[in-house]
């Protein structure tokens, strides 16, 4: 089973991709038989979710600080 950092990855991944593909052929919001469909939101929702993952994935990875002391 993949480990959460990767399956954090694979989920920014996927999210990139959609989002992606949503801004070469961008589609309109519409309803039908009363259902609404936002592409706006879904867009919004995968903007949302690569921040999401950006976050987590930060509390992951090592960092540094540089400091320099004075006297």
């Amino acid at each position: 089973m993949p480990s959460d950092i990767e399956q954090i990855e694979t989920i920014r991944t996927n999210s990139l991709a959609q989002l992606v593909e949503l801004r070469e052929s961008p589609k309109p919001s519409y309803s039908i038989d009363g259902q609404q469909v936002s592409w706006t939101e879904y867009v919004r929702s995968l903007q949302e979710t690569i921040e999401w993952c950006d976050i987590k994935l930060a509390g992951y990875r090592p960092f540094e600080f540089r400091s320099q002391g004075m006297t």
